[in-house]
């Protein structure tokens, strides 16, 4: 059923036919068995030099498939293994090993990616002739070791793979990002990998929902990235605490208040359900705000803060903004406002309507913080797309990842490493599993609260 060749790399290719010609016989297929099994111990034993010889299966250089044209099953590589060191000095084909290593652990059903449909045949052949459940000898070797042995006749399954786009699957790209420093290693939390997800703080239910709505398909077929970061959101909306933080800080002083005013409120940890309980939060007339929330020169449809406007603050009341103050050069640097102190939870006017609410965070305690910003890695949605005469590097993401320093809610310093929140108005972030500590708090942003590429696209 097999033979020692000894036609070279070359050779082989040459003898091998086309997908319109059949191929022809190596000069060494009809070896004896007798000076096969000696030609292929020598092998074993190091006698010839790398790509001097191989074992092939004796299958058909006629088939249709060329898989089943006489394939190479062993080939000769003098590389240390990491386990077994020089002892080997030849090693099994992948679609040898692959059939035999199922067979050897009772694998029912060995599921792999479309490319390796045409590959199914000569995985059953390999499977026919060994027949290991009728021959237990062959693994003799196998329960000696001490190894698992439950031999069964496995079936193989192919399915489409998973695609999706802004990202790219290929392991061989994956691994150069990694290599030539583009990313910050495999667990980078912009990589399409579990660590990855897993740092960037993506749920595990999250991950199996987007797959099992994706389901298991024949036809190759992209799925948008959106897709998960929904499923992600989803997951987060239910199960995410929330604070507040500004990562874009612009201070706020409410002027009506005295400098050494202090109060503690009272806040839901969770809008949608009661059993998150409730936090304290310290509010002084000092705080900040997101510069995105002020605008000095109003536009149609900008509903926040505006000179000589107003504007409610989440869970204290309305403030009018009186002054801005700017530096020489004309930046801002400080809102000047007022409370209306009857806007206030449990006052008469507390009913008053105004168009806009914003968040903002304590000035005297919040915690400083480091947090990333990330987003999709490439900017366009097909980076393996080369017709334009660019490679998937030229499509790197330049704001893929934006480190800011940003203030939180006090008690954020504490959070658990992995732990997930909702930064009111934000996005969903999680403190990061290395560099996370109470004494430099480091949140990543998992996903925004809405998706913003979709926006971006007009869909």
């Amino acid at each position: 059923k097999a033979f020692v060749c000894d036609l070279d790399a070359e050779a082989v290719r040459a003898y091998r036919g086309t997908l319109t010609e059949p191929g022809r016989n190596s000069p060494f297929r009809d070896r004896s068995v007798a000076e096969n099994l000696d030609l292929f111990q020598r092998m074993r034993a190091g006698e010839f030099a790398d790509g001097a010889r191989t074992l092939r299966a004796k299958i058909d250089m006629a088939a249709g498939n060329i898989n089943l044209r006489d394939p190479a099953i062993y080939r000769i590589r003098k590389q240390a293994h990491q386990n077994t060191g020089d002892a080997w000095p030849i090693y099994p084909m992948y679609d040898y090993a692959h059939c035999i290593s199922d067979a050897i652990e009772g694998i029912t059903h060995s599921l792999c990616t479309l490319e390796f449909e045409d590959h199914r045949p000569l995985y059953d052949w390999c499977l026919d002739q060994i027949d290991l459940p009728a021959h237990p000898e062959l693994a003799e070797s196998v329960v000696a070791a001490g190894l698992r042995y439950a031999p069964s006749r496995p079936q193989q399954i192919e399915f489409a793979r998973g695609n999706l786009d802004f990202t790219v699957m290929s392991k061989r790209k994956l691994l150069a990002l990694v290599q030539d420093r583009l990313v910050d290693g495999w667990d980078d939390p912009r990589m399409p990998t579990l660590s990855g997800a897993r740092r960037r703080g993506f749920p595990p239910a999250a991950i199996r929902t987007f797959w099992e709505r994706a389901g298991v398909s024949k036809q190759n077929s992209v799925i948008e990235f959106g897709v998960l970061e929904n499923c992600v959101r989803d997951e987060l909306d239910a199960s995410a605490p929330r604070r507040m933080g500004v990562i874009n800080p612009l201070r706020l002083v409410l002027s009506n208040l005295a400098e050494d005013h202090a109060e503690t409120l009272d806040f839901p940890n969770h809008p949608k359900n009661e059993a998150f309980g409730r936090r304290s939060v310290r509010f002084s007339p000092q705080l900040w705000i997101e510069r995105d929330d002020f605008l000095e020169e109003p536009v149609k449809g900008f509903h926040r803060l505006v000179p000589g406007g107003e504007v409610r603050l989440r869970g204290i009341g309305i403030i009018r903004c009186e002054e801005v103050i700017k530096s020489p050069d004309g930046d801002i640097l400080e809102l000047r406002c007022t409370l209306d102190e009857q806007t206030r939870s449990g006052s008469p006017g507390a009913d008053r309507k105004v168009k806009g609410t914003i968040h903002w965070v304590d000035a005297r305690s919040a915690v400083d913080a480091e947090v990333r910003l990330y987003d999709r890695l490439f900017d366009v949605a097909d980076p393996d797309d080369d017709s334009d005469g660019k490679t998937y590097r030229d499509h790197l993401n330049p704001e893929s990842r934006r480190v800011v320093r940003a203030w939180l809610e006090a008690d954020l310093a504490g959070a658990a490493a992995e732990s997930t929140w909702q930064f009111e108005r934000l996005g969903y972030f999680v403190a990061d599993r290395h560099d996370h500590s109470p004494a430099q708090p480091v949140f990543n942003r998992i996903v925004t609260l809405r998706d913003t590429w979709a926006r971006a696209a007009g869909k």
